[in-house]
């Protein structure tokens, strides 16, 4: 049994929280994440759940508390954005090197300088090599799913790996959305209890956590991080498949919006992919083949999959939400993702990044058609005339 409640991201996920009933919590406030945490220290001074709630001085320390519970053997959750991942930056490293199955809701915001508390998606294409596994949410509905899945995924024999949550700052955080709330005892059944194989308070059996690890064996650490993290494809398709099949929803490592029959398509993560559906329906009933593909996963790269999906398109463009500076004419991180993958699986077509939204700035419907129509063009002629637009910004 289900029921509906109008709530913002931030509360779905709270709420998700409160479901899990984690071991330890801890974490930092900051916008806009700060009313996560805030609704969850409410289920936690109202006594509904049993979760040690760690209010600590800072997000480096947060990460930090996080990374010692985890390793005692606790199930462990937080929650950041931006500037205060940034600083977590050292222990977010630590936690996937030490194997540790964090859960974080992070709210994407941009990064400062200037200071911007509005989304885009800096903060966590700056982790997207930490050997964290990364999940994309459209609505609050997605990020509330993602949350249950995070922490069985995150938690298997074979990943035990942190996980992060993303949804975005504001546009989905703070806005109220109708989300289905499952029953608390169904929550239950499928997140299961939590035991560490490899607690370090099994004193019986010792185990050494963050030794020094010199050229001797640390190769073979990051051999073994790299295994874990290839696993974790196989797990999200796995327990997706019984997520959807108890909760009737449809989760995969992405999502193709009339894909199948298209002739071009734009590649696109969170919020935006809901404008992106409206405009795909418009062009649709203009006699435009037009789809989406909608990146749920990307942490580890669903590549083969991806370039599955696209293969027959005559033309595809990459919204991307951040920049990566310096790297081949300042394009997205998700670009240079596309592109590497069809390139590695021998696939030829031309593919267009368009940089849009950073700081917060709005994506209308007529800046995504213009993408499209940029696509079509680009397909009728067989000509791409630059590899990235810097969407709807003021020259």
């Amino acid at each position: 049994m289900s029921t509906f409640e109008a709530l913002a991201g931030n509360e779905a996920v709270a709420t998700a929280m409160r479901q899990i009933n984690p071991d330890v919590v801890a974490a930092y406030p900051i916008t806009p994440q700060t009313s996560t945490v805030q609704k969850f220290s409410e289920f936690v001074a109202d006594g509904l759940v049993d979760t040690e709630f760690v209010t600590v001085e800072s997000e480096h320390s947060a990460m930090s508390a996080c990374v010692g519970a985890s390793a005692a053997g606790a199930r462990v959750m937080t929650a950041t954005a931006a500037n205060g991942l940034a600083l977590m930056w050292e222990i977010v490293y630590i936690a996937a090197s030490n194997r540790c199955p964090i859960v974080m809701s992070l709210v994407n915001r941009a990064l400062s300088a200037p200071i911007n508390i509005h989304c885009d998606h800096s903060d966590v294409m700056g982790i997207r090599d930490s050997g964290w596994i990364i999940l994309f949410s459209e609505n609050g509905q997605e990020a509330y799913d993602n949350m249950f899945q995070a922490v069985r995924i995150g938690e298997h024999p074979d990943v035990l790996l942190p996980v992060a949550v993303c949804q975005d700052g504001f546009i989905t955080s703070h806005g109220m959305e109708r989300v289905e709330i499952y029953d608390d005892s169904a929550v239950k059944a499928f997140v299961g209890d939590y035991n560490a194989k490899w607690s370090l308070l099994d004193l019986e059996n010792p185990k050494t956590y963050g030794p020094l690890d010199f050229y001797d064996y640390y190769y073979e650490h990051k051999r073994q991080q790299v295994e874990a993290i290839e696993n974790a494809q196989q797990v999200v398709l796995d327990v997706a498949a019984e997520f959807n099949e108890k909760f009737g929803r449809n989760y995969g490592l992405f999502e193709g919006y009339r894909l199948d029959d298209a002739d071009v398509a734009i590649v696109v993560a969170n919020s935006t992919a809901g404008t992106t559906k409206s405009v795909v329906d418009q062009l649709r009933d203009q006699g435009v083949k037009a789809g989406m593909l909608k990146l749920r996963l990307f942490r580890p790269f669903p590549a083969k999959e991806i370039v599955k999906a696209l293969s027959h398109l005559k033309a595809v463009a990459v919204m991307d939400r951040s920049i990566s500076f310096g790297a081949m004419n300042n394009v997205g991180p998700l670009f240079l993702e596309i592109v590497t993958a069809l390139t590695v699986h021998g696939v030829r077509l031309p593919v267009a990044d368009y940089v849009y939204g950073l700081g917060g700035r709005d994506i209308l419907p007529g800046e995504i058609e213009s993408v499209y129509r940029d696509m079509l063009n680009v397909a009728e002629t067989g000509e791409l005339d630059r590899v990235v637009t810097y969407l709807s910004v003021r020259e």
